[in-house]
């Protein structure tokens, strides 16, 4: 299945299985973990991707991503840096990998969006504007998920 638009790739996002979601949403995190450097979110990452990961481990890599959260929020100051903004949202992208699931919950399209955002802010903090191919380089990745 070729995936060209937001509405299909939610649409198969949400038919996985929460342990689904969180695979592949660890590999849209991965896509922009360049732009933060705090290790708890490689952490979170490589909890996330693991489809045997036991709940407590979870919870502890939430803890972790989520106390990098905000910590990255607290830098990011009035001034507003768009590096540091990156960083941030890179962390919301791992909160969401790992966070406790309810019912409806699709982590994997809420992490991807944090991820775009994370690209966006870092193009405006390098100068190239806005404009960036996270969307389809997403879609890519869950087409390579689901064919795997």
């Amino acid at each position: 299945m070729a995936i060209s638009n937001d509405k299909d790739f939610k649409s198969v996002l949400a038919g996985l299985s929460t342990a689904q979601q969180r695979q592949v949403a660890a590999r849209f995190v991965q896509q922009v973990y360049a732009l933060s450097s705090d290790a708890r979110i490689k952490s979170a990452l490589d909890a996330a991707g693991r489809a045997d990961i036991a709940a407590a481990e979870l919870a502890l890599a939430f803890q972790a991503a989520n106390s990098a959260r905000v910590e990255s929020f607290t830098r990011c100051g009035k001034e507003t840096d768009w590096s540091a903004q990156a960083g941030h949202f890179v962390a919301k992208a791992a909160v969401a990998c790992v966070k406790p699931a309810e019912a409806g919950d699709n982590l994997a399209w809420e992490a991807a969006m944090q991820a775009r955002v994370a690209r966006t802010c870092q193009t405006v903090a390098d100068g190239s504007g806005t404009d960036n191919r996270e969307a389809e380089e997403q879609y890519r990745i869950l087409e390579a998920f689901l064919n795997s």
